[in-house]
């Protein structure tokens, strides 16, 4: 009898290992990134704890505690709040869920929920630690967990991209860097415009979506692996 090929089949036929989510030509690259953010999150949570105003990186931008944006441009920063919102975020996640399950990657739809999550959570910790404020005592503000949610969906999405082209390592790296910089920086700029962060908050929600998501990503294949039967 021929033995079926990598994974599981019927005799003859060969079937396609599980595509990873994280391609080992980003391992490195999206490693180091992950590490340098992570530390980016430490030392500005060491600058700012227990920080009630603007520092001094935040007024090279703006002053958070006055509106920036006026009509119609605080329309549109409103609609970009919103996708960081419940209801918005889970609009999102869902959406992206239902991408990956219709592409055919449980793995990505598993990675999807399981780097928001891990994500938002590491934000509320770090907050707690952290314990930096704006606009009153009960309103913790770094990191910003809106722009660590959009970043961390927005990284996701395109590693399940990178790995449907086949991309390599220096188009995937572009890619996944532009979409984590280009959805940071429009929700970083919304909650900044509406007086919800100061921008060295957006820049720690940012960094902590770029230290999580990777290492989230490496964990599951990890533990998909693991849990795949064995060849024959």
């Amino acid at each position: 009898m021929t033995e079926a090929g990598p994974g599981r089949g019927r005799p003859g036929e060969t079937v396609s290992e599980p595509p990873a989510v994280l391609p080992g030509a980003l391992r490195a690259w999206l490693g180091l990134i992950a590490a340098l953010s992570a530390l980016v999150v430490g030392t500005l949570g060491v600058m700012y704890a227990g920080h009630s105003e603007s520092g001094r990186v935040d007024r090279w931008f703006v002053l958070p505690t006055d509106d920036s944006v006026r009509p119609p441009w605080r329309g549109v920063a409103l609609a970009v709040d919103f996708l960081g919102e419940p209801v918005g975020a889970a609009v999102l996640v869902a959406a992206a869920v239902a991408w990956c399950l219709l592409l055919r990657r449980p793995r990505a739809a598993v990675l999807v929920v399981a780097a928001v999550a891990l994500t938002v959570g590491t934000v509320t910790v770090v907050k707690s630690v952290v314990g930096r404020t704006i606009h009153g005592p009960g309103n913790l503000s770094y990191p910003s967990g809106h722009t660590a949610f959009l970043t961390a969906l927005a990284l996701v999405v395109a590693l399940v991209a990178v790995g449907r082209l086949g991309l390599g390592r220096a188009a995937g790296v572009s890619l996944v860097c532009g979409a984590a910089l280009a959805a940071g920086a429009v929700m970083g700029w919304a909650e900044v415009a509406l007086s919800a962060h100061y921008p060295t908050d957006a820049v720690g929600g940012w960094c902590t979506a770029l230290a999580v998501v990777p290492a989230t990503a490496w964990l599951v294949d990890r533990v998909a692996d693991a849990s795949r039967p064995a060849r024959l």
